[in-house]
């Protein structure tokens, strides 16, 4: 957290965010477009992007995932789903929660302490994550109405994207590979995408009024950066219901240019990362809502 008085301050929090084990641990690595110059954010000290959101007023919080529940198919019968598991020895039904859902259980808990905390805003905590933590973001910031605004960055299948697009990462895939991550209900639905009575953009819609950003990278096929900026795209007029602002036009915006209002949305050149133009960006959405005016 910041090194003054100016608290309590607002909280970006996420998991897996930095590596808490380092002296000195990265928030992301700088973007290089195809000439390799840094675009004037990045610098060499790697404690660069922390100065800039230390010095905006931001603490930062990470958790990590696996102290939450391992990353791996076990039942649910290890982590924080043995607390809830009444009988650990009976497979999980068709409808208990999987990991993306522990993981964003971890971030409510964390949001919890900080209630307690005099330095830290409880009231202007970000829940933020990139790729799978993205995903548990979403799900977090849609269950737990306290988070004040939440962050996904090329969250992909099972996170901002449409489903039934059925472009890049499929519903079929993502279960196969990782079967653990959803409800088992969830894995009717591979290569029946058609009949899923919900998509993506009910679960970005869930968030409304609060300020939400998605974020994707041009060369993040598998992420399918079109169905995420659609997924906000259609998600915003809840936003509109609520006679706030969101995204407007139905075709992605240019390359490295934030669009929105309280429903933000940029593309980033790259691939799958969260990068310092990433932060910058995310830095830039976060003032406009929870800084002082």
């Amino acid at each position: 957290m910041p090194d003054d008085s100016r608290g309590p301050f607002p909280v970006f929090l996420g998991l897996h965010l930095f590596d808490s084990h380092q002296a000195h641990p990265r928030l992301g690595q700088p973007w290089l477009d195809p000439t390799g110059d840094r675009q004037g954010l990045a610098r060499q000290e790697p404690d660069w992007l922390w100065q800039q959101v230390l010095r905006r007023g931001y603490a930062v919080a990470t958790l990590d995932a696996e102290t939450l529940a391992p990353d791996h198919q076990d039942g649910l019968r290890s982590g924080v789903h043995a607390l809830f598991q009444p009988n650990s020895d009976s497979p999980p039904g068709p409808h208990a929660w999987g990991t993306l859902a522990a993981w964003a259980w971890g971030l409510s808990r964390a949001l919890d302490v900080f209630q307690g905390d005099s330095q830290l805003d409880a009231n202007r905590v970000v829940a933020i994550g990139h790729s799978r933590m993205g995903k548990a973001a979403l799900w977090a910031g849609a269950l737990d109405e306290r988070f004040a605004m939440v962050i996904a960055n090329d969250s992909g299948c099972g996170g901002a994207a449409l489903s039934r697009r059925r472009h890049g990462e499929t519903v079929a895939h993502i279960n196969r590979t990782f079967p653990h991550w959803f409800c088992r209900q969830f894995h009717t639905y591979g290569e029946a995408e058609g009949l899923l009575p919900v998509d993506q953009h009910q679960l970005l819609a869930l968030i409304a009024p609060r300020p939400l950003y998605i974020a994707s990278a041009q060369e993040d096929d598998w992420a399918d950066p079109l169905g995420e900026y659609l997924s906000a795209y259609h998600a915003s007029a809840i936003w509109r219901a609520y006679g706030l602002g969101g995204l407007e036009e139905p075709e992605l915006p240019p390359l490295n240019l934030t669009k929105g209002d309280v429903v933000g949305y940029h593309l980033r050149g790259g691939k799958h990362d969260l990068t310092t133009f990433d932060w910058m960006a995310f830095l830039d959405f976060a003032d406009r809502f929870l800084l002082p005016k």
